[in-house]
């Protein structure tokens, strides 16, 4: 099966609006450093798809997003086998996702240095 649907990210807003569900599928260190800032998202690394497939219903509008497409695309292709005929994957990841001016969400610790200032927190509680 390789006729795998694909969204632009403004696609793919639109269609979350309406009730589609976003499946990230990358790492959490990379969630955690950029994420997309929608009302629901799941979160299942590439790697552990096989696993968890099943925890992303199957009566509902599925958009896969990776970094730039390439995970996305294989995890689409593996839901579509599995019987997912309505996962689509997200035309270059969260990178098109930001260039367009989607909503992000950025880890905040990471821009101002302060993951000092939590350490030492930690150190003195």
């Amino acid at each position: 099966m390789n006729n795998t649907q694909e969204v632009s990210p403004a696609k793919a807003l639109a269609m979350i609006k309406k009730g589609a569900l976003l499946v990230d599928v990358r790492q959490p260190r990379e969630v955690a450093k950029k994420s997309f800032d929608v009302s629901e998202v799941m979160l299942i690394p590439v790697g552990e798809l096989k696993k968890r497939f099943q925890e992303i219903p199957l009566d509902r509008k599925v958009i896969i997003a990776c970094h730039i497409g390439n995970r996305g695309l294989m995890a689409t292709r593996f839901l579509m086998n599995q019987g997912y005929s309505k996962a689509v994957n997200m035309q270059q990841g969260i990178v098109r996702w930001e260039k367009e001016g989607l909503p992000v969400k950025r880890d905040q610790k990471q821009n101002n240095g302060s993951w000092l200032m939590q350490m030492l927190k930690k150190i003195r509680s």
